[in-house]
């Protein structure tokens, strides 16, 4: 039987978001299949929890939002990575390094 979905850790979805983002810019359903195809099927990004992440990165100035043609020639809200968000995603990366580090100390012990 293979191993379903997993929730996303509390506090990472935004994170992935922004790594997603460096990566190119794009709509809210690549971004959703982008994080399920590298997480290799463990993470399975909900649309309800997807776009509130999405309206709180572009208050903050990390995202902003633009409307573009998608390859199927329909138009999509398409999401690119600011500079603050580029800084926020590094400060966030080398902050997630520090705590599975630690927790696999701890589960090491």
């Amino acid at each position: 039987m293979p191993d379903k979905p997993s929730d996303l850790v509390q506090g990472t979805l935004e994170m992935l978001i922004l790594k997603t983002l460096a990566l190119e810019p794009m709509h809210g359903y690549g971004v959703a299949l982008r994080i399920e195809q590298i997480s290799k099927g463990v993470f399975h990004v909900n649309p309800g929890s997807l776009f509130p992440a999405f309206s709180r990165l572009e208050r903050a100035g990390q995202i902003k939002a633009e409307w573009r043609a998608t390859e199927n020639n329909r138009r999509a809200k398409y999401y690119l990575l600011t500079g603050v968000g580029r800084k926020a995603l590094k400060a966030e990366a080398r902050e997630w390094g520090r705590q599975t580090a630690a927790i696999a100390r701890i589960m090491e012990a």
